[in-house]
């Protein structure tokens, strides 16, 4: 017989003893006025892994002492759906705890919707990924969305302290010492992630001798060793890897070096240089454009060679990629001016092509008042002359508002400047 795993065991049986997330159980939020009400909607929780989405889904059930199930969307079957709305119709109402809701086919989503219209099945749903790009609006139209956040420290150490005086379901019958050091450990190295810490906890108390009084001692040693599996987590594929490329481009635009090397290590930590080197060409035209021009072809370098070399190795250009970016002055003038002239164009805004500047290297072209007053601007002095050159509509019509961030972008402010005088 398999004993549940200590994060299973310690699992909240009401609401009152969840630990964290008191935007949505403390006195007066959403959850305990549900419960005080003793009227539970169907409900998706999402967030980071081991912020507790079944366990609170759990403690939601029995808080109001109604039935429940735990199924799982990949897994269990449209079969195990609909004995759990047979059980549904025994009881007069169920609680569906759906696990990987995000993963819910069609089949069984069509299966589950009139039962959740006619409030026989009450669906809790919970997920790591953000409901509004993966869960289909059918679904979603039909819960709420509550957002799990990652867990602090201290209320993981909560969980420990919880963890090791519980005699029932907890560590309490053995003679554990723990020491401040290891407790911290624990609590941090486990980046939010509860599940975590208790597998480490429960890994350190079983996997460490008894001295000759029957006491268990876990030291910082012990504990780096049972936490060393929970090394830096991050699914390239899932929304949490969108937050982190979308801080790391955000970081560099604002200029927070440190912030930006930050996200940088988080990026090659999950080995994706493809997605790094994507946003740093993006980041050096959009963001620091003409302040900077070498930025664009210096970054292309950057990913080149760090392509070329690969991880580890790879980390060493990219960083000073990185800091370049994040410290160079920052402009995003003319990829703004070319979003205004689309915007232009596709509202209809536009017009004929003036006949000055129209192709005239075709026989009859003359015929047709095609280029005849086209004046060739190396024609006169500093090339430049002054002549019609955008539609008659909009002819007046400026989209690029120079900065003056950067020398080179500077200098060609003084050149825009000074042709608009000329022209006026």
């Amino acid at each position: 017989m398999s004993i549940q795993p200590l994060a299973f065991r310690m699992r909240p049986s009401s609401i009152q003893d969840i630990i964290g997330q008191k935007h949505l159980v403390s006195e007066g939020k959403t959850l305990d006025r549900m419960v005080k009400a003793q009227r539970l909607a169907s409900m998706i929780l999402f967030g980071p892994p081991g912020t507790g989405k079944t366990s609170m889904a759990t403690a939601l059930a029995k808080s109001l002492r109604l039935p429940y199930k735990t199924l799982n969307a990949v897994t269990d079957k449209k079969k195990d759906m609909e004995i759990v709305v047979e059980e549904a119709k025994m009881h007069g109402q169920m609680v569906l705890i759906l696990d990987e809701v995000h993963r819910l086919d069609k089949g069984k989503q069509d299966f589950l919707l009139p039962h959740l219209e006619s409030n026989r099945l009450t669906l809790i749903g919970c997920t790591t990924s953000n409901p509004y790009h993966s869960i289909n609006p059918a679904i979603r139209s039909r819960c709420h969305l509550f957002e799990l956040y990652r867990l602090e420290p201290d209320d993981i150490k909560e969980a420990i302290e919880r963890a090791l005086t519980n005699g029932k379901d907890g560590l309490g019958d053995l003679k554990i010492q723990l020491t401040d050091e290891a407790l911290n450990h624990f609590a941090e190295s486990a980046g939010g992630d509860m599940r975590s810490a208790l597998n480490g906890l429960e890994l350190a108390a079983f996997s460490t001798p008894e001295d000759k009084d029957g006491g268990i001692f876990i030291d910082l040693a012990i504990a780096e060793e049972c936490m060393q599996k929970k090394s830096f987590s991050h699914d390239k594929n899932g929304d949490a890897h969108y937050d982190v490329l979308s801080a790391f481009q955000k970081s560099i635009r604002g200029s927070d070096v440190n912030a930006s090397l930050h996200y940088l290590a988080r990026l090659i930590e999950a080995g994706d240089l493809d997605s790094i080197a994507r946003r740093l060409v993006v980041i050096a035209y959009e963001d620091i454009g003409l302040a900077n021009p070498q930025a664009g072809p210096r970054a292309l370098a950057a990913v080149e060679a760090a392509e070329r070399l690969g991880f580890p190795e790879a980390r060493i250009p990219l960083a000073s990629a990185v800091t370049e970016l994040a410290l160079s002055p920052k402009s995003n003038s003319s990829y703004k001016a070319l979003d205004a002239a689309l915007a232009d164009i596709r509202k209809g805004n536009s017009g004929d092509v003036p006949a000055h500047l129209k192709d005239s290297h075709y026989k009859g072209a003359a015929k047709l008042g095609r280029g005849l007053e086209y004046k060739y601007p190396h024609n006169f002095p500093n090339a430049w002359v002054d002549q019609q050159y955008l539609p008659d509509p909009i002819k007046s019509k400026k989209y690029y508002e120079p900065k003056s961030t950067g020398k080179f972008e500077q200098a060609l402010k003084q050149v825009y400047e000074n042709i608009n005088k000329q022209k006026s």
